[in-house]
């Protein structure tokens, strides 16, 4: 589905709100994430909404929240899905209760380095040396250990060396 970047944007502080709150925006709210007069929102949403991305939920605690079909069009996974699951993160061995928005992997046609780029969805109390393991995905069951390298400032986004990295291969039928 082709998308225009300001539905783009729209979308993703739509799904990035709903999911911090678990509960619907209001197009006010989306507007401000996306610095947008609100007029021009429930303009994009009557759009939205023919294109089954977002439902709008009325009465005073009422707003917008996304379809799944809003997941598939940016190609984001589904919170609510009954088959999502959280991954799991350990530090130094140690269980963190945080949720992994991204995983970018960097020099991977580099024969003896591999390292990855990891953005949570909140600041995560890591440092530089401290051992991490990711995972399993939702979905592919993707385990992603090694040793951090660097952590932004917002302390949203670490990036590490990848000592090892596990998927099952599943044959196809």
């Amino acid at each position: 589905m082709d998308l225009t970047d300001s539905q783009q944007a729209i979308l993703t502080a739509l799904i990035d709100g709903y999911q911090s709150t678990e509960s619907p925006m209001t197009g006010e709210e989306i507007a401000e994430a996306v610095d947008r007069h609100p007029g021009t929102i429930r303009n994009q949403m009557q759009t939205l909404k023919a294109l089954d991305l977002v439902e709008g939920i009325p009465g005073p605690r009422g707003g917008y929240k996304p379809t799944t079909n809003a997941y598939e069009a940016l190609d984001q996974q589904d919170l609510d899905e009954a088959d999502a699951e959280a991954l799991t993160v350990a530090s130094d061995y140690d269980r963190i209760a945080v949720t992994v928005e991204r995983i970018d992997f960097l020099e991977v046609n580099h024969p003896d380095e591999c390292a990855a780029e990891i953005e949570f969805t909140e600041a995560v109390d890591v440092e530089v040396g401290d051992p991490i393991v990711i995972g399993p995905t939702p979905n592919t069951a993707l385990v992603v250990a090694g040793q951090v390298t660097a952590v932004e400032d917002d302390g949203r986004t670490v990036r590490i060396d990848v000592t090892k990295l596990e998927a099952p291969l599943v044959a196809e039928p």
